[in-house]
């Protein structure tokens, strides 16, 4: 997971990343406000009291007004639920509000700034668990339950967003989440087309690269396909390849579809045989059989009929056949 999250804090190092998520993906009035022009990427290295440096954080900050207001963006790649995730983000958050004090980084009223956290988390499973501390704390009656401390961040699950929902938005981060959802390869290139057309401009190369290294080092190898060589220069190169990766995904999806398909017919017809031979054997020793003694013959599964045709050699009548 350290090359899930090293390229995510990549892509999420570029303030269009940052755009692109606020007004995609937090649907809340004040992000109407924001000066989005003038997000500033800040320090994300802390020293807590205990002298335990975190490295992994990503924060920016943003005008909302005159005021500034943090966008705390945790970026550690979560790919497993934690339950205990509210608590993790209000350390972090409290150990950014360390630093700005200590750096005397408040605004003119000396209060902390308004937070932002941002959870992205990826598993296979839909994210279960509460994004509120309150849920995690005991309740105590008798009062105690006021000094229950109320946080929550807000969690973005990839992968309960559907394609049909991201793909009308011209944003990054939804470009992002439709690959890291995609299994089809043509939806696959059909995204990084529309990639390449967004970061087309000179100043975004940066970036570019930043959704290359991805592809390199992420997005292939999680698919298990090594068709890619690695250290792409560039998207172009990348869209390249895909159209060659199109081609041989689809012919290995033939063969695994054709081999699929003989063994089921080969099943198949070792069935119908074994039901053509038990009606032979019923008929040869009862006679005719009837059109309903047939079919119920012809829909049994192979071990029904092998305990029938066992059955046969000391049945009487032809009803002992299928007693059970």
């Amino acid at each position: 997971m350290v090359e899930h999250d090293n390229s995510y804090k990549l892509l999420f190092s570029h303030a269009e990343m940052v755009r692109d998520l606020l007004l995609g993906f937090v649907k809340e009035e004040w992000v109407r406000k924001l000066d989005l022009a003038s997000l500033e990427r800040v320090s994300g290295s802390y020293v807590s009291d205990d002298i335990r440096d975190r490295h992994d954080d990503i924060v920016w900050r943003v005008k909302w007004g005159r005021e500034w207001l943090y966008v705390y963006i945790l970026i550690e790649f979560q790919s497993t639920i934690d339950k205990y995730m509210p608590l993790r983000v209000l350390v972090y958050v409290g150990l950014l509000y360390q630093d700005l004090i200590r750096e005397k980084k408040l605004g003119p009223s000396g209060k902390l700034p308004a937070v932002l956290p941002v959870v992205l988390y990826n598993g296979s499973r839909r994210w279960d668990k509460s994004t509120e501390l309150w849920d995690l704390i005991e309740d105590v009656p008798g009062g105690l339950s006021q000094y229950r401390p109320r946080f929550t961040f807000l969690l973005l699950d990839e992968g309960a967003y559907r394609d049909e929902d991201l793909k009308p938005l011209k944003n990054l981060v939804s470009a992002l989440f439709r690959l890291e959802n995609s299994r089809n390869p043509e939806r696959i290139r059909e995204v990084v087309t529309v990639l390449l057309d967004w970061l087309a401009a000179p100043e975004q190369a940066s970036l570019r690269r930043a959704f290359t290294v991805w592809f390199n080092r992420v997005f292939f190898p999680s698919r298990g396909k090594e068709m890619i060589p690695p250290e792409f220069e560039e998207l172009t190169e990348v869209r390249a390849m895909l159209a060659e990766t199109v081609a041989e995904w689809k012919e290995e999806w033939k063969r695994d579809g054709l081999k699929e398909g003989l063994k089921k017919g080969l099943k198949k017809g070792r069935k119908e045989g074994e039901a053509n031979i038990l009606l032979k054997l019923i008929e040869m020793k009862f006679g005719r059989i009837s059109l309903i003694d047939r079919k119920r013959v012809q829909s049994a599964d192979s071990e029904t009929l092998l305990r029938w045709g066992k059955q046969i050699l000391t049945a009487n009548k032809m009803d002992e056949i299928f007693r059970l």
